[in-house]
Parts: C-alpha cells; structure tokens; sequence
C-alpha cells in the first residue's frame, strides 16, 4: 500500500481538480474533460509500450490515429447503394489487382535469387500495376464522389455495430505499423522518428484527398455511438420522468405551470448530455483498465524484462540469443494497435470524422509530452500524463481568461493590454504547457510517476 502511495495521491489530485471543474464551471464540462483524459490515456499507453518498454521513438502517432478515426466510418457508417452501383466494380477491381501484385511480388522473391534482374522485374511489374489502377480506378472515382456530394460522396461503410470499429481500427493501425517496421526498424532512433512522421503525414494526406472513401475534408458526421442520442432522451417519457422525480423539490418551488414546464425542459437538457458522457466514460474507463491490466502483466512477466533488456543494451541482449529485430517488429505493431484503438474511441466520442484536424502538434507531439511528463517505462504514469497535459490543454485558456481578468481589475475594459490579453487567452495553453514541461523535467527528470526498477 505504501509503495503506491505516490500514485493514489497523483490520481486523487487530478479526479479533485475534475470534481472542482465540475462544481465551478459545469458536470458536462467535466465529464468531457475526463472522457478525452481516458482517451488520451488509451494514447500514452500505446506511445509508452513502444518508448518505455523498448525506446522505439514513434512520430507516426498521428497516422495511427487516423486509421482508427477512418475505421469507425468504414466499419459504422450505411453503405451507399448508389455509389456502389456507379463505381464499386471500379474500386473492387482495384483492390484485386493490388492483391495479385502482393502475391506475385512474393512469387518472384521466393522463386528468384536476389540479383539485379529480379529488382528491375519487381520495379516493372509496380510501374504497371499503378498504371492499371489508376486506369481502372479513375472513372470509378469520379462516378462515386459525384453522387450527392453535399451529403455523401462516398462509398459509406458496412453498417455494422460501432465498438466493433475499435477493434478494426486496432486491426488497421498494427497492419500499417507491420509495414512501416519492416521497412524502417533498421533505421538509426533519430532517422526511425523522422520516417514515421512522414508516413503519417502520407497516411493523413492520403484520407484528406480521396473523397471516395471517407469524403475526405468533407467531414463524416452523424456517426454512431454506442450510447443515446441526446435528442432521443430529450423525448423519452422515462428520462423526463427520472429528471423530474430527481428535481421534485425544485420544481414544486416553482408555481407557474409555463414556468415550470420550461425549467424541466432546461433541466432534462442539461441532464441528458450529462446521462450521455455518463455512459460513454463507462465504455472509455473499460478499455483502459483492460489494457492497463495487460500491458501491466506483460510489463512485469519474463517478456517484459527481456523488452527492457534489449532498450538497456541491445548489443547485450543480441550477444545473448535475443531476436531484437523481431521483438521490435511486435512491440512496433502492439504500440500502433492501441493507439489505433484510441483513434477510434476519438472519433466515436466526438460522432464525427475531420481529417483535416489530424495534425502532429496534437495528436504526435502532445502525445509523446504527456508520456514524458507521466514517466515514461511506467503505466501508472503515462495515464497520469495524459489526464494532466489534456486537462492543461482544455482548461489553460479558462484558467489564462481568470487571471487576466484578476491581474487587470483595475483597467478600463477598452484598454488595449487587456483587450490583447483576454482574446490571446486561448493561446496560453501553449505557454502553460511548455512550462509545466519545463519545470517538470527540471525538478522531475524521469516524470511525476518514474518507472520503477525491480530488482528479482
């Protein structure tokens, strides 16, 4: 119980802070804040296994992200009966022809010695196949993106249930780390990060550009959730029932019948974005804890030390019978998996698809910030980065707005400083982030919850 006392006191301090949003600004607030805390949780766990476990340096979080949000469109959205009629042949034939391509590029590989020969007739039968699919594919294209572009566009997706998109997603992101790691785990740590990044910026760009399959900076909205609609429980009988039984005393107060109605009305409003995020963190703190309790046993059992083993030394790992390039493959592609999860947990809490929102400075570098202000090696901590940095992010601008407000009392409301300041108040986070950043890796160089060294 002791040794776990610094945990308990860092988790109550940032559910304190939470409750005190809530009682100081409003419970909706507060529980979104918490739902994307766990969120970014789910994030920090994924960027921690490859960092904290086996010290790959991983800027491709953002990519990942993105396959998870695009996961819960292909996956939930209807399919478009007439988008598929006009161009699905098209895109089917596409995807065939890159099939066969994988298969007989692996054919010539197996059947053929390595030589110069062979690498001219693989570079051949690519140029050919990408001529082939853009033939192909072309008019397909332009026959779907032109079926009602204003609200589809697009081929849709499966319609099948949402959560099962996180685990599609999860699917996604492992497929694509299980490429990039092929290609680029040989490379040096600095060299690996920049390659990564690339690639999820061509992921990201890729999704921006081809409206065929998700309408690209068109936006999918209207998504499923695995929880009501607030709409709908605004005219369910039984939760007006509910709200007005909780807020009896309330309304009784209240004479007037018109004002009454109108005041149940604001009450079931309120309380039903709040039975909403209610449910949604049930779903958000379920994943979490299930990937915490894996990647905990796996942390602490004989795999665990040995990942820690090849982060310490390679050479010695390797020197002792150790895979080290297959090791890194796996824990590349577990890492990218959770965070492919996270990605779609993302999208399936907001009920939309922006791809133009998916950018490094929030979804890579902000990510590998909590991880080192949690404490990187160390579960416990990552979370807890992740719940601080995001709660920073979210309430630095209320936080800026108070204390300019404070600090410039005395000023005239047009004077041109706190005009300046109070509409730079958004802008603060930055500043408050790079300098709880800073004082942290002063004071507490291997985070708030360091990784803790047990000795057998």
């Amino acid at each position: 119980m002791r040794k776990y006392l610094n945990v308990y006191t860092a988790y109550s301090i940032m559910l304190f802070l939470i409750i005190l949003v809530g009682i100081l600004q409003s419970w909706s607030i507060a529980l979104s804040i918490l739902n994307y805390c766990l969120i970014a949780a789910v994030m920090t766990m994924g960027a921690n296994i490859q960092w904290g476990y086996a010290g790959l340096i991983n800027f491709g979080i953002m990519g990942y992200t993105a396959l998870g949000g695009l996961a819960v469109v292909l996956v939930s959205v209807a399919p478009v009966p007439e988008a598929w009629s006009v161009g699905g042949i098209n895109i089917i034939a596409c995807l065939a022809i890159i099939i066969a391509m994988v298969i007989i590029t692996k054919f010539i590989i197996r059947k053929f010695k390595k030589s110069k020969s062979r690498n001219y007739l693989i570079a051949i039968l690519i140029l050919f196949g990408l001529i082939l699919i853009r033939v192909v594919a072309s008019p397909g294209i332009d026959a779907i993106e032109s079926v009602n572009p204003a609200k589809t566009g697009f081929l849709g997706g499966l319609g099948m249930p949402v959560l099962f998109s996180w685990i599609v997603g999860g699917l996604f992101a492992a497929g694509l780390a299980f490429v990039i790691g092929k290609i680029a785990l040989g490379l040096r740590a600095d060299y690996l990060a920049i390659a990564t990044l690339l690639i999820a910026e061509i992921v990201v760009s890729i999704i921006k550009h081809e409206d065929w399959l998700a309408r690209g900076v068109k936006n999918v909205i209207g998504l499923k959730r695995p929880v009501p609609f607030e709409v709908d429980l605004q005219k369910s009988e039984w939760f007006i029932s509910v709200v007005e039984k909780i807020n009896f005393n309330k309304l009784n107060m209240i004479s007037s019948f018109e004002e009454k109605k109108e005041l149940l009305n604001e009450l079931v409003i309120s309380a039903s974005s709040i039975y909403v995020k209610l449910c949604m963190t049930g779903f958000l703190l379920s994943v979490v804890i299930i990937i915490l309790i894996i990647t905990q046993k796996a942390l602490y059992s004989p795999w665990g030390r040995k990942m820690r083993a090849i982060r310490d030394n390679e050479v010695a790992a390797e020197a002792m019978g150790k895979n080290v390039v297959k090791e890194h493959l796996l824990i590349f592609v577990l890492g990218s998996a959770i965070v492919g999860i996270a990605g779609a947990m993302m999208v399936t809490n907001d009920g939309l698809f922006t791809p133009g929102s998916y950018r490094p400075m929030r979804y890579t570098f902000v990510i590998w910030v909590m991880v080192i202000v949690g404490g990187t090696g160390n579960n416990f901590g990552a979370i807890l980065g992740g719940f601080v940095v995001w709660f920073l992010w979210v309430e630095a601008a209320p936080i800026a707005l108070f204390l300019i407000n404070f600090f410039t009392a005395n000023l005239a409301e047009t004077n041109q400083i706190k005009l300046h300041l109070v509409n730079s108040a958004p802008y603060f986070r930055f500043l408050i982030i790079g300098t709880a950043l800073l004082v942290i890796m002063r004071y507490r160089p291997q985070g708030i919850l360091p990784e803790k060294i047990i000795k057998q």
